[in-house]
């Protein structure tokens, strides 16, 4: 009688994840750049010039930029947009918007996936901990990367995550439905799925050197969305707020990996 083997996550060796971290050394020094750049009267568009650019100085190549025959280097999804926000010279950005900006980049046939969101000048106090409560479930995701967890366990630890926030900030937020984090490598969007929430214990296992990109993706409001007529980008339907936060993450002996650190 034979025994089916226990399948996994897909994983890297050392070396492997070295070069996925310097991959996301470039992604991190695009969101650093361009989070500068960002201010009132600044396009998107602006925003994207700054990310491709720093992207091709450091010999890597935008991942973004033609994928699906995407037009962008950056995904900048500002206040209702969820993800997947086409760069424009028509978006301008002004004093209270909610930026979020997802950048990924190849370098030597590695990928780096990461996103953030932040505010342009002074952010309301609901904004605020909208942004906050993102951030601390992606954290949650990140802790629960270590070997022995199944996939879902991270999912469940985001979830955990993100009633954590409710609590401690006194107001609730929607996990946005259908949208998740994924496999990550030679390739941006791998197998498995990611989901940002739901029972723990399930799925493939988490071993050494199994790659996740991590991202939850909050809302204000409602947990229901829809897809714009550009066929990107995707939007609230109640039109309230969202954020997203991303890293791509290693699971190792010593702990989590975040492999798209910032400088």
């Amino acid at each position: 009688m034979g025994l089916r083997k226990a399948k996994v996550v897909p994983f890297r060796t050392a070396g492997e994840l070295d070069a996925m971290a310097a991959a996301g050394a470039v992604v991190g020094a695009a969101l650093v750049a361009v989070r500068a750049a960002a201010g009132p009267g600044v396009s998107t568009l602006d925003l994207d010039k700054v990310a491709e650019a720093v992207i091709r100085d450091a010999g890597a190549v935008p991942s973004f930029l033609g994928y699906h025959g995407f037009p962008g280097s950056i995904c900048s999804s500002v206040n209702d947009v969820v993800v997947h926000g086409i760069p424009s010279d028509e978006t301008v950005l002004t004093d209270g918007d909610l930026v979020s900006i997802d950048c990924g980049a190849i370098l030597d046939g590695w990928h780096g996936d990461s996103a953030w969101t932040f505010g342009i000048g002074e952010l309301g106090e609901d904004d605020e901990k909208l942004n906050e409560a993102t951030r601390t479930a992606m954290e949650a995701g990140i802790a629960a990367m270590v070997p022995g967890n199944r996939l879902t366990d991270v999912s469940h630890a985001i979830e955990l995550g993100t009633r954590a926030a409710e609590e401690r900030l006194g107001r609730p937020f929607g996990i946005v439905a259908g949208y998740g984090g994924h496999g990550i490598g030679r390739q941006m969007h791998m197998e498995p799925f990611l989901a940002n929430e739901g029972k723990p214990n399930r799925g493939p296992q988490l071993v050494v050197g199994s790659t996740l990109a991590i991202e939850p993706m909050l809302t204000l409001g409602t947990v229901e969305t829809s897809v714009c007529e550009d066929e990107w980008t995707i939007v609230t339907d109640d039109g309230s707020r969202a954020s997203h936060w991303e890293h791509t993450v290693a699971v190792t002996e010593d702990g989590p990996r975040i492999l798209t650190n910032r400088p």
